[in-house]
């Protein structure tokens, strides 16, 4: 259970589903709870599916487009940071509908679109994620013998938990913020938000050193 616990703790840490859930209900609190229950089920899916991808082949796919860990860390900083960013200025709900009853609506968009962009990615398993998870699918054992099996099994219990736990997370983030209340919720929403502004910061910092420290001394003596 070895390979288990460390690619379910280290993506565990990132994702982190207990904290998503109130940016997951801050984007989606108009939303009816039907609606917004077939949007977590697809941020579910999609959540898996990158995670998965990242694990097996994504190594694969940015060598072949000549994409560096460190790039994808810096492009996905600064979507996570806008992101953030974007949430953290949007006014608060209570403040602009304080004249009038507010009512869940129905989105013309499917929830499937709707749950991809921006609430899968960045949101739930952004560039933190997926350079999480192409390091552990890197270190895999190569060949083809048990221990490649064992990684392959472990692995995917391990996404597969994770995914089960943002579905039930988001599927019951309504929930968590009526028992957190209304200013509660607004606060908590906040401060993920600025967290998450927070992730994306360090994201792009991280990659940024990662790529500073490629160039020659002279040049960055020169720099």
């Amino acid at each position: 259970m070895t390979t288990f616990l460390l690619a379910f703790g280290a993506l565990f840490s990132i994702v982190n589903p207990m904290s998503g859930a109130f940016i997951f209900f801050g984007a989606t609190r108009e939303l009816e709870p039907r609606v917004r229950a077939q949007v977590s089920t697809w941020v579910g899916i999609y959540a898996f599916s990158i995670m998965s991808a990242s694990l097996y082949v994504g190594a694969y796919v940015l060598g072949f487009f000549g994409v560096s860990i460190p790039v994808l860390r810096v492009a996905g900083g600064i979507v996570v940071a806008a992101s953030g960013w974007r949430m953290l200025n949007q006014p608060d709900a209570t403040e602009q509908r304080r004249s009038e009853t507010p009512s869940p609506r129905s989105m013309d968009v499917s929830p499937s679109k709707l749950a991809f962009y921006p609430l899968t990615m960045p949101l739930t398993t952004g560039p933190g994620t997926i350079s999480v998870a192409i390091s552990l699918g890197a270190n895999r054992p190569r060949g083809f013998h048990a221990s490649t099996l064992e990684f392959f099994v472990e692995t995917l219990a391990a996404v597969a938990l994770l995914a089960l736990l943002v579905y039930v997370f988001y599927r019951y983030s309504a929930r968590l913020a009526g028992l957190m209340g209304a200013t509660g919720t607004t606060i908590v929403v906040r401060l993920s938000a600025f967290l998450l502004f927070c992730i994306g910061i360090q994201v792009l910092w991280n990659g940024l050193a990662e790529l500073l420290g490629t160039l020659p001394l002279g040049a960055a003596g020169a720099s």
